[in-house]
């Protein structure tokens, strides 16, 4: 088997891989249908769509370090179908409100909040439940090919809520049916988790309950100046920059005057490049923090770049080259977060990992919004990319200044006593 797709020889990983696959999709087409239905009951408000896009990721700003907590102490596997099936029903009453033309938009605000409250329990779980599932050598591919399965989704998913929204008449109606369908996909990982064999699982022994547990694993991570490097550029990206659910739809409609379908292809021809950029990191052996550093700020000259652009041809183009370094980025700040961290501090970290980079969706999204709303839907891709820009340059420079003291310090004579940052 190619080294591309090693972690397939793992029948419980096929497994999950192929549920994952079929949830993906259906999550990609809610995103475009959503969006659309928001500008659908607002005439194109970019506000709207900001508020929309905040209030769904706002739960993992405010529950992340509690979800991360109850993914130590509950075991993965059970706690990931309850997550799923809390994913289902708020698709299910947003799908069923959307088809009967009762929608309005606080059933949408309201319903978003709901979704992330279970979407925040289920990605902490879900993150470090890879490392259960594979050895420890295979855990970069495995990284790897669950992004390029999410991505594989991508390139399918917005394509197809395009053509079908626009094949049912582009209205409110429309946008309901392909919600229906996201809530039926949360079948297969419920079905393919259920069939999971247990006893080819690494899972660590459930956390007891004891005071001060949150706190531990908040002080893990501020004594490792490592990781605080990572979760500040995966901050500044996750917040200005990760907004294409927004920019796309203000782009396509504002910009260049496109409809449905056009706005689908152009997750689509994003997802070539993040499925590229998944693909290459499976293959990839060794992480390291300049390929985080090094991607982020690539995705932040490409984005600025692609606010530039004068027709929709040229700006399609440039998306594969976003998410190629979106993703390479990602998947490099997700693989080393947890190669890096002890087994038993994994849910809890990568719980705060979930809450910076997607928690800070709920700050940046109405920002961004709000720009488009004043200046004009290019300024958000032109902010975006600045603040992500500045943001990661400065976050590296005052890591490799730290570094760079704590180094001379070990190396003082007669000192042995300071830590050098792992």
């Amino acid at each position: 088997m190619s080294p591309t797709f090693r972690s397939l020889r793992n029948a419980n990983y096929r497994r999950y891989a192929a549920g994952g696959v079929v949830s993906n999709t259906g999550t990609w087409m809610q995103r475009v249908a959503q969006d659309w239905l928001v500008l659908q009951l607002t005439a194109n408000s970019a506000a709207a769509l900001g508020i929309t896009t905040g209030l769904q990721f706002l739960p993992f700003l405010l529950l992340s370090p509690f979800a991360g907590l109850v993914a130590d102490r509950i075991p993965k596997r059970r706690l990931l179908q309850l997550t799923n099936v809390g994913m289902a029903v708020p698709a299910l009453l947003l799908g069923v409100l959307a088809v009967t033309g009762t929608a309005e938009i606080w059933h949408v605000y309201v319903l978003a909040v709901a979704l992330g409250v279970a979407s925040a329990f289920d990605a902490p779980a879900r993150q470090s439940f890879v490392s259960e599932i594979v050895d420890a050598d295979d855990l970069t591919n495995a990284v790897g090919l669950n992004s390029a399965s999410f991505n594989a989704a991508r390139l399918v998913g917005p394509a197809v809520a395009g053509v079908l929204i626009a094949a049912l008449g582009g209205g409110v109606v429309a946008t309901g049916w392909v919600i229906l369908i996201n809530a039926f996909s949360y079948i297969a990982p419920i079905m393919t988790l259920r069939s999971l064999d247990v006893a080819r699982l690494d899972s660590p022994a459930p956390m007891r309950r004891e005071p001060g547990q949150i706190r531990a694993g908040v002080q893990y991570v501020l004594g490792r100046p490592d990781l605080l490097l990572i979760l500040a550029i995966v901050f500044f990206t996750g917040t200005f920059g990760l907004n294409f659910q927004m920019t796309s739809a203000l782009m396509a409609t504002e910009v260049f005057d496109k409809g449905a379908s056009e706005y689908g292809l152009l997750g689509t021809f994003l997802a070539v490049g993040s499925l590229t950029g998944s693909l290459v990191a499976a293959r990839r052996v060794r992480v390291r923090h300049r390929l985080v550093v090094g991607a982020a700020l690539s995705f932040a000259v490409v984005e600025i770049t692609a606010g530039l652009m004068p027709t929709y041809l040229t700006f399609a183009l440039m998306t594969p080259l976003l998410g190629l370094a979106a993703l390479t980025m990602i998947t490099a700040a997700n693989t080393f977060m947890q190669l890096h961290t002890e087994a038993g501090m994994r849910g809890r970290v990568m719980a705060l990992y979930m809450m910076i980079f997607i928690g800070g969706t709920p700050l940046g999204a109405p920002f961004i919004g709000w720009v488009g709303e004043v200046a004009g839907a290019r300024w958000t891709l032109l902010v975006g990319g600045i603040a992500t820009f500045v943001g990661v340059s400065l976050a590296s420079l005052l890591y490799l200044r730290h570094h760079r003291r704590v180094v001379q310090a070990a190396e003082a004579p007669g000192d042995a006593t300071v830590p050098v940052a792992a």
